[in-house]
């Protein structure tokens, strides 16, 4: 009785996540690639989710909030949110986790560089605060959302956020501060 036991808690524990189609609590999203550890491949079709941000221009130390949020009814399991500078690979600026239902990421040795999802749960919306860096520049929040194990889809973009330490040339060719309003 005692091996019969043992094998169905094994079962349970081990094949009946995969077999209900639930991610598995050590699926993880890559840093860089921003790829689901599964052999599953991304979605081309347009992202049923939007990545919502509460500042378009930025400066150094400001915190900026960042929603994640589904369009209608889609819902997500997982998900792995950063900033990255356009063209650049990396992920900048630091997350200050905010929301139960997420958890910060070491990406490239820098604590909480990535947020990520706490939990398998089906989510609609998750919130958290990013805090930009000393060296700021033109960036845009880009995520991977994990509907379930065959449905995701890698690279959801945020609007571009611009410092407001740029300069611009005027008409005379002298350099002047960009206002932001």
């Amino acid at each position: 009785m005692r091996r019969h036991s043992c094998f169905v808690f094994l079962f349970c524990g081990i094949f009946l996540p995969g077999i209900l189609g639930f991610p598995q609590t050590n699926t993880s999203i890559d840093c860089d690639s921003l790829l689901p550890n599964y052999e599953a491949e991304p979605q081309t079709s347009a992202p049923p989710y939007i990545i919502a941000v509460s500042f378009d221009n930025i400066e150094p130390g400001n915190e900026v909030q960042v929603t994640l949020e589904a369009l209608g009814d889609a819902g997500f399991k997982g998900f792995n949110l950063q900033a990255r500078e356009i063209d650049g690979d990396v992920p900048v600026g630091t997350f200050k986790i905010t929301d139960p239902n997420t958890k910060g990421l070491e990406c490239h040795n820098t604590t909480n560089s990535a947020v990520i999802h706490a939990n398998s749960d089906v989510k609609q919306k998750v919130t958290t605060t990013w805090i930009a860096p000393h060296d700021v520049r033109e960036l845009q929040f880009i995520a991977t959302v994990v509907q379930n194990l065959e449905n995701f889809w890698v690279g959801i973009q945020s609007k571009t956020l611009t410092p407001m330490h740029s300069e611009s040339v005027n008409a005379t060719g002298k350099s002047k501060r960009k206002v932001c309003l």
